[in-house]
């Protein structure tokens, strides 16, 4: 029910375009990303119509604050750039979600729907949101089982939403993985955290069939929410490279 009051509100404004609108140009098929995100995603964004897992989901949560995980991070920066040039978000299920990080991260706030905790119809409220917000992120609730998964991803390709799973969620499109997160800053034990060094691979179906995989920094030391990427590798060469390093003593 929250979902759904949520979304005739915001209807009711005139401020969502259903994403079940005709689009005749085509323009709008592809949401943005940061572009260093955009290598790891066909057709360089944010696919209408697709389901794009990330990572895992710590426990609590995204934090109230600004020291979010490789994971967290990825989701805000993931949704950032469609936010900030238009696009409606919604976050379901994470009660503990942090604007301030959402708000650094270059999320517009003014064009973000939040159900934090959906209850037992929590499907039922991300099929809602579906039907009218461009992206819509959710907390995954432990496992879900293939026939929910399936309806809804089936309900992001007709209604034109990309759905963002945060937790484990067989059968994405496309499933971004942090593998490795390192903040430089600290030396012998004091200094301030200033950029982190995030390993993302990207796995998926279709055009995303060979894996990929980026380093970027995330936050860069401009403080920007994904900067310049390091290094760009397919995830195959990447661990046969990891594979193959000797320890000299």
């Amino acid at each position: 029910m929250a979902g759904q009051a949520t979304l005739r509100s915001a209807t009711v404004a005139g401020l969502v375009r259903p994403a079940s609108d005709p689009d005749v140009t085509g323009r709008h098929r592809v949401l943005p990303v940061a572009s260093p995100l955009g290598v790891l995603l066909p057709g360089g964004g944010l696919r209408r119509g697709t389901t794009v897992a990330a990572g895992g989901l710590p426990d609590g949560g995204l934090p109230a604050g600004g020291a979010l995980g490789g994971s967290s991070a990825l989701v805000l920066a993931l949704i950032a750039e469609a936010s900030r040039t238009g696009s409606w978000c919604a976050m379901v299920g994470i009660p503990t979600f942090g604007a301030v990080a959402a708000a650094d991260a270059g999320i517009a706030l003014d064009r973000l729907a939040l159900v934090p905790n959906p209850g037992p119809e929590w499907a039922a409220v991300v099929a809602a949101l579906i039907d009218g917000i461009d992206v819509v992120v959710i907390a995954v609730p432990g496992t879900v089982p293939a026939a929910i998964a399936g309806r809804l991803a089936a309900r992001a390709r007709q209604r034109g939403s990309v759905l963002v799973p945060y937790g484990r969620w067989d059968g994405a499109d496309v499933t971004l993985q942090v593998v490795r997160s390192d903040w430089e800053g600290l030396g012998e034990g004091r200094g301030r955290l200033r950029q982190r060094r995030v390993t993302i691979v990207a796995r998926g179906r279709g055009a995303a069939a060979r894996p990929k995989e980026i380093t970027v920094w995330m936050p860069g030391s401009d403080g920007q929410p994904v900067v310049a990427v390091v290094d760009v590798e397919t995830a195959t060469r990447a661990a046969a490279r990891r594979a193959t390093l000797t320890l000299i003593r």
